[in-house]
């Protein structure tokens, strides 16, 4: 009976530590997301950011679904303090970077090696492009669209390369390459931190 109620307490207090642990790493996801770069080859409005990265660390110590929400938390955070997209960028980014995350997580979820953090990576990577692809030019471009002309953003994108005539060649030339982009660079990030991250947010 005692180690029936010390189980449970064990139980609440693990879950109150990853509860805490996962509003934690929102919270520094969140602050970190107002680090932005932008790249000279890439649109003004596609800025890399490494926010996503603390999504990473959470899920690979509390499981993929603790990393989504770090995710979902961190976006709703912007849309409340003042989202300068509406919104829209917000849902994109959970759209589009939690397909990452969840990848990463789990394929790691049993063995949490190099090979495998690479390997979800890599995935991680050719997902976020693709859906990146799929929910910009289904939803984010065409919102953008009822506040701003296409054919100025479309404009945007020919001035960098001359291969962007339409929405859709804007999508092969410059979101998927970007978002090819920021995977990669997410998981090179990653790869040398995870094991020393793991440790510190265990809640074994």
């Amino acid at each position: 009976m005692q180690q029936s109620v010390n189980t449970q307490k064990s139980r609440k207090t693990m879950s109150a530590r990853v509860i805490a642990q996962i509003g934690i790493l929102a919270a520094i996801s969140y602050f970190l997301r107002f680090i932005e770069v932008p790249l000279p080859i890439f649109p003004s409005f596609l800025k890399l950011d490494l926010s996503d990265i603390v999504a990473v660390f959470g899920g690979l110590s509390m499981g993929p679904v603790a990393g989504f929400i770090v995710v979902v938390i961190k976006n709703l955070l912007q849309a409340v303090s003042g989202s300068t997209t509406g919104g829209v960028g917000e849902i994109a980014n959970i759209l589009i970077a939690g397909p990452y995350v969840l990848m990463v997580c789990f394929i790691c979820r049993k063995a949490k090696t190099y090979k495998n953090v690479l390997i979800g990576g890599v995935l991680g990577t050719i997902l976020m492009a693709i859906v990146g692809a799929v929910v910009d030019y289904y939803i984010v471009f065409p919102l953008y669209g009822l506040v701003m002309p296409m054919d100025a953003i479309i404009n945007m994108g020919t001035v960098l390369n001359h291969r962007v005539t339409d929405l859709f060649t804007f999508m092969i030339w410059l979101v998927i390459p970007f978002n090819i982009l920021k995977g990669t660079i997410m998981t090179v990030v990653i790869l040398p931190l995870y094991k020393k991250m793991e440790r510190i947010l265990s809640v074994k």
